[in-house]
């Protein structure tokens, strides 16, 4: 691989955790800390938004986004030809 193709390679995976992690971050931090209270006049399953998103959702969000993670980067790694086979 070149050093070119090394370094754009090395810049869409950072891209790319770069978007993940500010996801979680708003989502754990900004939903189940900051938002809470006008999360929590919102209902879900029979609990306040707010302790559901500082409880489970940044759990389930972070689960879903390794996924994501998993996914783009087998794409990536097709793209710039350094897959594992």
């Amino acid at each position: 691989m070149t050093p070119e193709k090394r370094a754009a390679y090395w810049r869409a995976n950072l891209r790319l955790l770069v978007v993940l992690l500010t996801i979680w971050f708003v989502v754990s931090y900004g939903f189940g800390i900051i938002l809470v209270e006008p999360l929590n006049a919102i209902s879900l399953g029979g609990y306040k938004l707010g302790f559901w998103f500082a409880q489970q959702g940044s759990i389930y969000t972070f689960v879903v986004l390794i996924f994501v993670y998993a996914a783009n980067m087998n794409r990536l790694d097709k793209k710039f030809d350094v897959g594992e086979e």
